[in-house]
């Protein structure tokens, strides 16, 4: 898939969706917007969301809770501060009760 610029903005109006003190997947995001193969391509749209205030960028982790994209915000330790501020709980930079925080678009969003 190629880097479509209306895919990025289909990835930030799900992340814009993701709650507070929730977190989801880049995998999740991309099997709601029915490119199941293109995780790699909703982290690249995460990359480039830096310059946007209004997407949570920090709520997206990988498949297994790891944030994965923490050397993309500005600080070493800016992504884990941020989450933690919303109540989630990180250990060694994985969301602690990922599956009890974890929200899936697929089943939130109509």
């Amino acid at each position: 898939m190629s880097l479509d610029k209306s895919f990025f903005s289909k990835v930030y109006d799900v992340v814009r969706a993701i709650p507070h003190g929730r977190i989801t997947t880049y995998g999740l995001i991309a099997n709601y917007l029915g490119s199941s193969n293109s995780a790699r391509v909703v982290g690249y749209a995460m990359n480039s969301s830096h310059r946007l205030i209004d997407v949570p960028a920090h709520r997206v982790v990988n498949r297994i809770g790891l944030l994965s994209g923490k050397h993309h915000f500005a600080g070493t330790n800016l992504m884990k501060e941020l989450l933690e501020s919303e109540g989630v709980r990180i250990k060694n930079d994985i969301v602690m009760d990922f599956d009890k925080l974890l929200w899936n678009p697929s089943k939130e969003l109509k």
